[in-house]
């Protein structure tokens, strides 16, 4: 009887560690394609085109609506890129779900505060992931092309997505210095990735989409303030 019990019990950390094994080995793989896949359209030399909108993902902000360094990166690339001519709109797409924080004000007034005109930045207040992001960008703002900006570890997803939802998209990359805490994040990303393989193959709706808001139109449509 005891020999029995062993032999399934073996049999079963068998089962298990095979599982263990080829869902690691998924995520390995899905990590790996997608760096070598989506790295081309990172800083590609497009010729002089226009998007229809350059978008800036958010990240954290302090108290008072002082930007952190990752995201002072990324607006500043994105301010660059629009005095550039890369296009004449810009959506700031981060996290406003609580009344106490608030990613996108803090974006648009540090853009509009180094001379971007302010109907030219749209606000996306419920951008709460980079899938929701994204995915907004095309179905409310109405976004056929974008240029997304963000760190170089966080474009692969970005694109990734953009790509399988049908943006013709590309990315800038704010990766200007070094930044603490950088392991951890590579960490979340390296999940992350895995993560939105799965919301693009299910379609996976935003947490919010609400009203349309044309990107051809003002940016001041978006403002709560």
């Amino acid at each position: 009887m005891k020999k029995k019990k062993r032999s399934c019990a073996r049999v079963v950390f068998g089962v298990l560690a095979a599982l263990i094994a080829v869902l690691a080995l998924f995520c390995v793989g899905v990590n790996i394609y997608m760096t070598a896949e989506y790295g081309k359209y990172i800083d590609a030399n497009q010729n002089g085109k226009k998007y229809d909108s350059i978008l800036i993902l958010g990240a954290k902000v302090y108290e008072g609506g002082g930007v952190s360094p990752i995201l002072k990166d990324r607006l500043d690339r994105g301010i660059e890129l629009y005095f550039a001519g890369v296009s004449d709109r810009i959506i700031v797409s981060g996290d406003h779900g609580q009344p106490d924080y608030d990613e996108v004000n803090a974006m648009k007034a540090y853009c509009v505060g180094r001379g971007v005109p302010s109907e030219a930045v749209f606000m996306d207040h419920a951008g709460f992931s980079t899938y929701d992001s994204v995915v907004r960008a095309k179905e409310i703002f109405g976004c056929e092309s974008v240029m997304i900006v963000t760190q170089e570890y966080h474009l692969y997803r970005a694109l990734y997505i953009a790509r399988s939802k049908g943006l013709d998209s590309y990315g800038s990359s704010a990766s200007l210095r070094q930044y603490a805490g950088q392991a951890v994040r590579d960490l979340r990303e390296f999940a992350a990735r895995v993560k939105d393989v799965g919301s693009v193959i299910f379609n996976v709706k935003p947490a919010y989409l609400g009203e349309k808001i044309p990107i051809t139109g003002s940016g001041d449509a978006t403002n709560d303030k």
